[in-house]
């Protein structure tokens, strides 16, 4: 009998934010941004912004560049340490270049000049909102991908750092000091553990959770075993 498939989760609606101290700026903004089919949050200033929670869904950020308690530059730089993967959109009255430059090098979408062109917005919404859910999707693979990591046992860690390093199943055998039919045994449950399709394929998921592999040119663990050499 056939299993029916779960049911998947439906993905959250994307959000902006709009940050800008001036009321009828907000208002035009909220308006414009729901009639492209988008929630939308608004604050006056980035007190208030830095005190909502994070939207766990596809999100960005519409920021003037000047307000009245942390201006639009200095929120980035906060944002770069506290919320780097939050695009960012600047707004301005008064934008000159060297600014458009600073915010544009710290990893800004865009920055756009007041009056405001609702083409250009919502396209630069889009692309922002694109970055976003591309960031939360990779951030889930590797959130997944610790999770089958820390599911492996520590004799099946050290065969897969070892494995991934280019060692064949017999050196990784005498370099743990077990048998090669004990290496292949535990070798496939780290590939069936991992999801692991063929050996590029996990040494591409060690190189992504940052597994190095210990070859310094060390002698092996049964080396240092009939040398009498400490272990640790």
């Amino acid at each position: 009998m056939n299993q029916k498939a779960l049911p998947v989760a439906p993905k959250p609606a994307p959000v902006v934010f709009v940050v800008d101290d001036d009321i009828s700026v907000r208002e035009s903004l909220e308006a414009l941004i729901r009639f492209a089919g988008w929630q939308t949050v608004t604050f006056e200033s980035a007190h208030q912004f830095l005190a909502h929670p994070r939207e766990a869904a596809p999100s960005c950020l519409v920021l003037d560049v000047s307000l009245p308690d942390l201006s639009g530059l200095d929120l980035q730089k906060r944002m770069a340490l506290e919320h780097a993967d939050l695009p960012i959109i600047f707004i301005t009255g008064y934008g000159d270049v060297p600014m458009t430059v600073q915010a544009m090098k710290a990893g800004a979408v865009e920055f756009l000049t007041k009056p405001l062109s609702d083409e250009a917005l919502l396209g630069a919404i889009q692309s922002a909102l694109e970055r976003s859910e591309a960031a939360l999707d990779q951030e889930a693979k590797m959130g997944e991908l610790r999770s089958r990591y820390v599911s492996l046992s520590r004799r099946e860690v050290e065969v897969m750092t070892l494995v991934v390093s280019g060692l064949l199943n017999k050196q990784v055998g005498d370099e743990l000091g077990i048998s090669e039919i004990t290496v292949k045994a535990h070798r496939g449950s780290v590939m069936r553990k991992m999801g692991a399709e063929s050996l590029p394929d996990l040494v591409h998921m060690a190189a992504r959770l940052g597994v190095a592999p210990p070859r310094d040119g060390s002698p092996s663990r049964r080396g240092r075993l009939r040398a009498g050499m400490p272990l640790a």
